[in-house]
């Protein structure tokens, strides 16, 4: 009997350090106040935090990815996006950094796009075109917390309700957007939607990355970029595609093989590079549509080891390498963002698909719920 106590004494021991050493390595959420917007609405702030000391904060506002923390390989952490400090950037001065994008993301030509022989009209809001939703889109609603949660996977819910006619799209769509941060630090995210009736959706997390850090010295254009793409989608003058799909191969945007950011970004030999001032372009992925979330993208910066891959279910990523970032706003810490602090890779259906029947369809319909799921996993190269 007393050798049975002892077993079982035992056991409860093991039982109770098994348990400790789960509890050490659950992911937590923890959620608090981020500050007022000028209608009086207040703002939430979800963190989730992985063991390994990744963690990923986020804002009601936008949905928007507002910090996201990652060691080098000397177990120094770093905020590996741009933003803004506190709440009152985001809203005075809304650049998509780190935002979740709707209902479409990326340009649709003319802001206008016809659905069973009708004509929509969008607002413009890049030159004639319509951008992320024309400046009335997804990334400037405060987003409902619906619920947060600790465990193996942290996870935080958020969800918009967008009335018919919402920025002159057809149809009440429900959208939720899930983050979800897993003990090795893989952020995964999920958006979901539903429509009353037939609509088009196009969702995306529009982070903006620097490897070595936000605000390094050396800008991002040192980041080594790999993408697993034969070809891409060449542009027109206003940066809507031509409907071609170009090879890669010989071209500065092979990333197949990954190099640095700075190669060929400057080439004024190359009018698409001159269109985009830089890469602003979609990449069509070698994988196409798939069910489960595969290689969109590999960035890393070899000097602190810090490795992003990015995951999606969609066919496309556009790859921006910050063209448009001229100094104007002031960001994280006093940093004045400039051409080349920070690339944002963006998986998503194509640009302007509304427009061009040989593009992947980003049509929904009620009862046949839209999906895309992305992950931002991040690790250490040693």
């Amino acid at each position: 009997m007393r050798n049975l106590f002892r077993i079982m004494a035992g056991g409860a021991v093991l039982a109770m350090s098994g348990a400790l050493a789960v509890a050490a390595q659950a992911a937590e959420a923890t959620q608090t106040p981020a500050g007022i917007l000028s209608d009086g609405t207040p703002v939430t702030a979800v963190t989730l935090k992985a063991g390994n000391g990744v963690s990923a904060t986020i804002l009601s506002f936008g949905a928007t990815l507002e910090k996201f923390m990652a060691p080098d390989r000397d177990g120094k952490l770093a905020d590996i996006t741009l933003g803004y400090d506190n709440l009152s950037g985001y809203e005075a001065h809304p650049n998509y950094w780190g935002a979740t994008i709707g209902r479409y993301a990326n340009r649709i030509a003319g802001g206008r796009f016809t659905l069973d022989d009708k004509t929509y009209q969008l607002p413009k809001n890049d030159r004639e075109n319509s951008l992320h939703g024309g400046g009335q889109g997804f990334d400037v609603r405060n987003w409902k917390v619906e619920s947060i949660k600790s465990g193996p996977v942290a996870q935080a819910v958020f969800s918009l309700e967008s009335a018919d006619g919402d920025a002159g799209y057809p149809g009440a769509v429900n959208a939720r957007v899930t983050y979800s941060l897993d003990e090795n630090g893989s952020l995964r995210i999920a958006f979901d939607a539903t429509t009353s009736e037939p609509t088009i959706i196009n969702m995306t997390n529009h982070a903006i990355f620097n490897m070595a850090g936000e605000g390094a010295p050396q800008g991002a254009m040192e980041n080594v970029l790999t993408v697993p793409a034969s070809h891409y989608t060449p542009v027109n003058e206003a940066l809507i595609p031509t409907g071609e799909l170009r090879g890669v191969e010989r071209t500065a945007f092979d990333f197949r093989k990954g190099k640095s950011l700075n190669q060929g970004l400057r080439d004024g030999t190359d009018q698409q590079i001159v269109y985009g001032r830089g890469i602003d372009h979609n990449f069509a992925l070698d994988k196409g549509v798939t069910k489960e979330p595969e290689l969109a993208a590999r960035l890393e910066d070899p000097a602190s080891g810090r490795v992003l891959e990015v995951l999606t279910t969609e066919p496309g990523l556009q790859v921006y390498s910050g063209n448009f970032l001229d100094g104007t706003f002031v960001g994280k810490h006093g940093h004045l963002y400039r051409m080349g602090d920070g690339i944002a890779l963006e998986p998503q259906k194509f640009p302007d698909s509304p427009n061009q029947s040989s593009f992947v369809s980003a049509r929904v319909d009620p009862g046949k719920p839209y999906r895309h799921v992305m992950i931002y996993r991040v690790s250490v190269d040693r």
